[in-house]
């Protein structure tokens, strides 16, 4: 830009500064076509904001593929002047999965770890999820559109237990989970730092993680403040807002 203008490159840097122009950087985003955008998003928005009385909420996902990642050289801790180094080589020992139930009221989670996702691995950790609560309590389940989230064995359970109901996230939007932002806070605390001996290992660290969190866990409170960000949901050629 400079030698197109004719100006120096300090001077462009200054005018790019000054408005807040950063043409390195680029973002990427993927608008919903749900149809039925605007009814699903209201529906676990207001699950979110003012839930059933006498009933529990929980935000339901499964991280997938998590890698047991063991170190080669050991790692060199932070000391002054030098931050932690980890050595380049890994081994790999397997990966598993970790199904986690959020209580949106409390923010307390309720962790699995299993071999792979299946839609039987999901039925089972609902049926964890039921067991956690008293008997009758209906139980409302944030989930996002995975198949194994709608599969007939699904539906089979659902039928066994009418007190729990299912809630789907528009196509494109599982970031209306609340579970995904503590998913992001257990990837930067535990999975991308540590350092594991065995899929076992990664499983024990990560509800032990779980464990720890629990005893200071507080709910998640989103605000909306910017009201020039809107969601856009695209319907066949039209746009609604």
């Amino acid at each position: 830009m400079a030698e197109a203008t004719g100006l120096s490159e300090s001077t462009v840097g200054r005018i790019w500064k000054a408005h807040g122009l950063k043409p390195h950087l680029f973002q990427t985003f993927k608008v919903s076509n749900d149809p039925r955008f605007v009814e699903k998003l209201e529906d676990v928005v207001g699950l979110y904001l003012d839930p059933p009385e006498h009933a529990v909420v929980f935000s339901v996902d499964e991280k997938s593929q998590i890698q047991a990642l063991d170190r080669l050289d050991p790692v060199l801790p932070l000391s002054p002047g030098r931050a932690e180094r980890h050595g380049f080589e890994y081994f790999r020992h397997g990966t598993l999965s970790l199904y986690a139930a959020l209580n949106t009221k409390t923010g307390e989670v309720l962790g699995k770890t299993v071999d792979r996702h299946t839609s039987e691995a999901f039925v089972a950790f609902l049926s964890d999820v039921v067991a956690s609560q008293p008997v009758g309590r209906q139980i409302h389940v944030v989930v996002d559109n995975l198949s194994a989230h709608k599969s007939k064995r699904v539906r089979e359970f659902l039928a066994d237990f009418p007190n729990v109901h299912l809630h789907f996230t528009p196509t494109y939007s599982s970031w209306l989970n609340q579970v995904e932002i503590w998913f992001a806070k257990i990837e930067r605390d535990v999975i991308a730092r540590g350092v594991f001996k065995s899929v076992r290992d990664l499983s024990k660290k990560l509800l032990r993680y779980i464990r720890h969190y629990n005893k200071t866990a507080k709910p998640i409170r989103w605000k909306y403040t910017d009201v020039s960000h809107r969601i856009r949901a695209t319907v066949s050629t039209e746009t609604s807002h």
